[in-house]
């Protein structure tokens, strides 16, 4: 067994058995385990999924999120741990893979229109 196959392997091994199906432009709640001191809580984020990214066991996301008017990103890896669980709230119609043009705009021109099946 060469270097290769002994990473791909151990990678196998960090996979999540089951990964939530969802797309850029989606609106998602993010459920992240967060460490405070010895206590662990829940806490959720919700907005809209700029990108997403890599391969594997490096696959993340990026999340977008107005709060009080400041946005607020944060990027997630799809495979962790500290990652409970991700619920679409509404699926996205876009055209294309990474929304970063979002960034520059706010209020009603920050939407992205909801895809109807």
């Amino acid at each position: 067994m060469n270097a290769v196959d002994i990473i791909k392997s151990i990678e196998a091994e960090q996979l999540k058995a089951e990964v939530p199906e969802f797309r850029v432009g989606d609106t998602v709640r993010v459920y992240g385990k967060i460490k405070e001191g010895n206590r662990e809580r829940i806490q959720v984020f919700e907005g809209i999924v700029l990108k997403r990214q890599g391969g594997s066991n490096r696959e993340t996301f990026t999340v977008r999120k107005f709060s009080n008017g400041v946005g607020v990103e944060k990027t997630w890896p799809v495979h962790s741990p500290n990652v409970e669980k991700v619920e679409v709230v509404r699926h996205g119609k876009v055209r294309r893979a990474k929304l970063n043009y979002l960034r520059n705009r706010v209020g009603k021109k920050a939407k992205v229109k909801e895809l109807v099946k």
